[in-house]
């Protein structure tokens, strides 16, 4: 009787620290800061664990391989800090390893990749539309965002088109600005999405030029991006399995794959305060 009851205090104790686990979240640099400020607007109380894999972005441009043994590398990082959720904040990490993750980690967390809520929200809102969308050369050449609507709304018309300068481009700080206006605009007016009516934004580096596409498209097109989308699902998921914290003030964690101030620098303007950069290289 009393290791029944010694199991089931364990059992219960074990259940709390699951509880208490932190959110991590993964990219190869800075756009998946998009997903993170999200989920902690939404979701104050939670502890962020985010991995900017910054030794090897951009993605976009890695065979779906590499990809695949980036993530399961990160996602041991983030296991081993009891991290209750996972979510790939990478379009083409989602395209390329979303399986792959979700079966490594397993009953250990939950895994949420960024393509499947924006799927859902298009199927949603945008059934019988001509949607655009752009994302890096992985992303699109996945077919994944096509082949998931084929399934799930194939009235919806997807016209799609690779955007490989965009994200370098972010990374190195230019947007809002002259260049970054007259590569957007090179992109934008490519016949492949033409006459849209909503604009998947493919990549989480992306939200960073939102402004810039509306204003291209005088708000005329409905531009998508990931970041509330993804984070409104995310809060779903922890109430369902009621891992939703009520109250806290843990710090935030950043790791980096390879350590650059710029990066420190976009992480702490995004979160509007001084961050603590690690490094932590995948491979030694």
């Amino acid at each position: 009787m009393k290791g029944k009851l010694i199991m089931s205090i364990s059992s219960s104790l074990n259940k709390s620290l699951e509880k208490l686990g932190p959110i991590g979240v993964f990219d190869s640099g800075i756009g998946g800061l998009t997903i993170a400020k999200a989920i902690s607007e939404l979701m104050p109380n939670e502890q962020l664990y985010y991995f900017g894999d910054t030794a090897h972005l951009p993605y976009g441009d890695k065979s779906a391989a590499a990809i695949q043994a980036y993530s399961i590398k990160i996602c041991n990082v983030l296991l081993e800090q009891n991290c209750k959720a996972i979510v790939i904040a990478c379009n083409s990490a989602s395209a390329a390893a979303y399986e792959l993750v979700k079966e490594y980690v397993g009953s250990r967390a939950i895994v949420l990749n960024v393509i499947d809520p924006v799927v859902e929200y298009v199927v949603n809102n945008f059934q019988t539309k001509n949607v655009g969308l752009i994302g890096t050369r992985q992303t699109i050449l996945s077919e994944v965002y096509t082949q998931k609507l084929n399934k799930r709304s194939p009235q919806t018309v997807l016209k799609s088109l690779a955007t490989p300068l965009l994200a370098p481009m972010i990374e190195e700080g230019y947007f809002d600005n002259t260049i970054s206006h007259q590569i957007i605009e090179e992109y934008l007016k490519a016949e492949a999405i033409s006459n849209i009516e909503a604009l998947i934004l493919g990549c989480t580096h992306y939200p960073l030029i939102k402004k810039e596409i509306i204003d291209y498209y005088s708000g005329n097109v409905a531009v998508l991006d990931a970041p509330k989308v993804v984070s409104v699902q995310l809060k779903q998921l922890l109430q369902e399995r009621e891992l939703l914290i009520g109250e806290g003030n843990r710090e935030h964690q950043f790791l980096v794959s390879d350590y650059t101030e710029s990066f420190k620098h976009a992480t702490s303007l995004f979160f509007g305060q001084e961050v603590n950069l690690k490094h932590y290289p995948l491979w030694e």
